[in-house]
């Protein structure tokens, strides 16, 4: 089984030095196991791209229906360079899942729309624990990563 290769970082040119910039990054209290991992390597790739802590603001959110509104109000408050959204929805025994990730997945494509801020999806989306486990630091690598990565193309992208 050959390993796979984090997309994100290997077609994408290699970032520069991003001091000076801001980011947002907004995570979810609920499956805190899955979201605090991300959120600390989204973390940590922001650091390792020389953007400074007190450049970095971490708001968290009771569940992921909530992380579109506050994207959406701390964009308005400190204008960052870009925001994060990191949740995770495990599937269930309703289709509950589903309506949560559809209802983020629209709001953070509207805020795109229809803000000049970069917002990016960093929503696990899972079958069930495992898979989550696996996008959070196991064989599947870290999406709070790849969410870093994104928000700093981005916000190049931006300027």
């Amino acid at each position: 089984m050959s390993k796979r290769t984090n997309l994100v970082e290997s077609a994408l040119p290699e970032l520069p030095s991003m001091a000076g910039y801001r980011f947002c990054i907004i995570s979810t209290a609920w499956n805190r196991e899955i979201t605090e991992k991300l959120e600390v390597a989204a973390i940590k790739t922001f650091v390792r791209h020389q953007v400074k802590k007190q450049d970095l603001e971490v708001i968290r959110v009771p569940g992921s229906f909530e992380l579109v509104f506050a994207a959406k109000r701390i964009i308005k408050k400190s204008r960052p360079d870009a925001v994060i959204c990191l949740g995770c929805v495990v599937r269930g025994d309703t289709p509950h899942d589903v309506y949560i990730s559809q209802a983020v997945s629209q709001g953070i494509m509207q805020l795109n729309i229809l803000r000049n801020t970069p917002v990016i999806f960093g929503l696990l989306t899972t079958l069930d624990q495992q898979q989550a486990l696996e996008r959070a630091g196991g064989k599947e690598g870290n999406k709070g990563t790849e969410a870093a990565i994104t928000a700093m193309h981005m916000a190049l992208l931006n300027d």
